[in-house]
């Protein structure tokens, strides 16, 4: 073997970057497990739809990629809290929702949108007040 002085640093870097791309597998398979939640993409829906939200970070809305929270879900029944991170032309904020899952159908104890800058939260659960027009 001519060239074995290069088998151990090779070999090393080898096995490092498979251990790195396995951990990078992993995140994006946990990262796409919970955005494929229902809570997620409600949480997500109702910030892109509700206009004081619009008003604060402009329009369109984008949801990062560093979600953080939990989900346990187990048929019927379950609970999910969630941090994501989300953000438009003129700011960015954090949807953070907490729910129970009961007889199939999720109830949202909280559900509200926080500013960056200013930490204003708004609340999605509320409905926007309609806009008068005269």
């Amino acid at each position: 073997m001519r060239n074995w002085k290069w088998f151990v640093p090779v070999g090393c870097f080898s096995i490092a970057l498979l251990f790195v791309a396995f951990v990078c597998s992993v995140v994006l398979i946990v990262f796409s497990a919970i955005k494929s939640t229902n809570v997620y993409k409600d949480a997500l829906a109702r910030a892109k739809a509700h206009p004081a939200v619009i008003e604060v970070l402009g329009s369109p809305i984008t949801d990062g990629f560093l979600v953080s929270g939990n989900t346990n879900v187990n048929g019927a029944s379950g609970e999910a809290n969630l941090s994501i991170p989300v953000s438009g032309p003129k700011g960015k904020g954090t949807i953070y929702a907490a729910a129970t899952k009961s007889l199939g159908r999720w109830n949202y104890s909280g559900l509200v949108l926080e500013i960056e800058k200013t930490h204003q939260r708004i609340n999605l659960l509320e409905e926007p007040a309609p806009v008068s027009s005269l």
